[in-house]
């Protein structure tokens, strides 16, 4: 068969179900040939980042991978910020991308650059297919390679003359393999660790949102009472209505939570990614007993030096500790602080919950209603920028993988696409994006796939005409901002023009009811809410006051 028939049987054959992305002309074979799929359904975007982020998600909630798409040059150029998100994320992807004629890769021409070197920091792996025979090895590895702990991204490449080649070859059947588990002698010694700690506290990171993993998290918390901080991207590991939920850890500046880990004279990582909050701001001297539990060995760095690692399948070492807890006893904890963090931080949440405020709305106020007016599976989605940071303190989760941040490579520009993707995914759920003006405008053409594939999302834009995030650190560094103020269309008129519904609140009490309104129209819906963001410098005022007394 041609080589791209071949190729779309390969991804057929390891469960592919989604495709985003741009064709054109060096991609022109590939997507004849994936037209006559019945099994993966392509989705045209309006840009390839859009595709990219779209696949992100899809890869974020089911574990396995979908593919993102563009041609040669600038459609590969355009992909390459949602790869490294999705890379630097931990979602699995394949990347699939076109090439000019391997007779003129050798020189200066058309649109022809170096892709695969292009996309080789910001993948597992990243080759280009030279040989049409090659194809079923190759997509086997790039689908095994994609979905290994920990996942991530990885590219192909196929050249338009490679495209049009003859092959014999067939898909190889995927076969899984069981990942390693831990050594006994060492857990055995990581119990010991559990045994001798009077204050154990949990940094619980990205790893944990694996749905084994989190099961045998709340076992193992469930039977020490042992409290569980969450990095932005392990939210929803443990429930936030458990009594061992400490919420989330992960701003610059100190938080209620922070005092916990300083009182800890044991911190037990799982599936914790230095990505995301280093472990300097934790662990300034270095001197904590650590317990790094995770698929992969520790990351070298002189604040982050574990006295034991347990090294394999998080949700088989979990249960090897559970099954000791079940044999040996439990120790007995000193965990008030813990408890006390726990309380202060709830009254932080709720503290205006009531606002009636005109004009401005707090985020405070913002997150309480979103949190009200969604599920425990309904997906909230986070843009870049300050209002992340208020999602990451205020929004918490009952199930994990219910509240998607990016915060490893942390691109602006995510959450429409992504929150196109989780309705795909999840149709019968709720999904709620919110960006700031900032971040929404820079994908705002995918309000044009979300109309067209008939997307039933709701995305919320807390508009403040400026880079809010920048303007937040730089008050804090300089005592001022430079000018990061820009305009802003008319948002109502946009949704209409795109095909959405829209919706302006500025009255804080009329916020949870708009937001129920836009859940039951039909199609997406965009809700719009003026940012009341001195509350940024307020925070900073606050979080600065607190003590080691909690």
């Amino acid at each position: 068969m041609k080589a791209t028939d071949l190729m779309v049987r390969c991804l057929e054959e390891e469960g592919i179900e989604y495709i985003f992305g741009v064709p054109g002309e060096e991609n022109a074979d590939f997507m004849m040939s994936l037209e006559a799929s019945d099994k993966i359904r392509f989705i045209l975007t309006r840009h390839e980042q859009g595709a990219a982020f779209m696949a992100e998600i899809y890869g974020r909630l089911t574990g396995n991978p979908a593919g993102c798409l563009g041609t040669l040059g600038p459609g590969s150029t355009n992909l390459i910020t949602g790869v490294a998100d999705s890379n630097m994320d931990r979602a699995p992807m394949l990347v699939l991308t076109g090439q000019g004629s391997t007779d003129r890769l050798h020189k200066e021409s058309h649109q022809i650059m170096d892709v695969v070197g292009m996309f080789e920091p910001v993948t597992k792996w990243a080759t280009s297919i030279v040989n049409a025979n090659t194809i079923p090895e190759i997509i086997r590895k790039a689908v095994r390679v994609a979905r290994t702990e920990k996942p991530g991204a990885v590219h192909i490449e196929l050249p338009e003359d490679i495209a049009k080649h003859e092959s014999d070859k067939r898909p190889l059947k995927p076969r899984r393999f069981r990942r390693s588990v831990p050594d006994d002698k060492i857990v055995d010694q990581a119990f010991d660790m559990l045994k001798d700690a009077k204050k154990p506290v949990i940094i619980a990171g990205n790893g944990c949102i694996r749905r084994r993993a989190s099961k045998q998290l709340r076992q193992f918390c469930e039977k020490t009472g042992i409290g569980v901080i969450s990095t932005f991207m392990a939210k929803g590991c443990v429930d936030m209505d458990s009594d061992y939920c400490l919420y989330t850890v992960g701003l610059g500046s100190k938080d209620r939570v922070s005092l916990v880990i300083d009182d800890a004279d044991l911190v037990i990582t799982l599936g914790f990614d230095m990505v995301e909050y280093h472990p300097a701001l934790w662990n300034p001297g270095g001197n904590k007993r650590v317990l790094h539990a995770d698929f992969l060995p520790a990351e070298i760095d002189e604040n982050y030096h574990p006295e034991t690692e347990l090294i394999g399948d998080l949700a088989h070492t979990l249960w090897m500790l559970n099954e000791r807890l079940e044999q040996r006893g439990l120790p007995d904890y000193d965990l008030e602080k813990q408890r006390q963090c726990r309380t202060d931080m709830a009254a932080d949440f709720a503290e205006h919950k009531d606002d009636r405020t005109e004009g401005l709305i707090r985020p405070q106020k913002a997150l309480w209603d979103a949190r009200q007016v969604m599920g425990p599976h309904d997906i909230l989605l986070s843009d870049v920028g300050a209002h992340k940071m208020w999602i990451a303190r205020h929004f918490h989760c009952h199930e994990p993988n219910t509240c998607l941040i990016p915060n490893g490579f942390c691109s602006m520009g995510f959450a429409l696409p992504g929150a196109i993707a989780a309705g795909i995914v999840a149709p019968e759920r709720r999904v709620l994006g919110i960006a700031g003006d900032a971040g929404f405008l820079m994908n705002v053409q995918e309000m044009e796939t979300a109309a067209r594939i008939g997307s039933n999302i709701v995305m919320m834009i807390w508009e403040d005409h400026e880079y809010g995030l920048i303007a937040w650190k730089q008050d804090n560094e300089f005592g001022r901002h430079t000018d990061l103020s820009f305009g802003n269309p008319d948002w109502e008129l946009l949704a209409q023009s795109f095909g959405w519904n829209g919706h302006h609140v500025e009255n804080a009490a009329d916020l949870a009811a708009t937001l129920e309104a836009a859940f039951d129209e039909q199609g997406p819906s965009l809700v719009v809410i003026p940012i009341d963001y001195r509350e940024n410098n307020l925070l900073t005022q606050k979080l600065g006051e607190i003590t080691c007394q909690i």
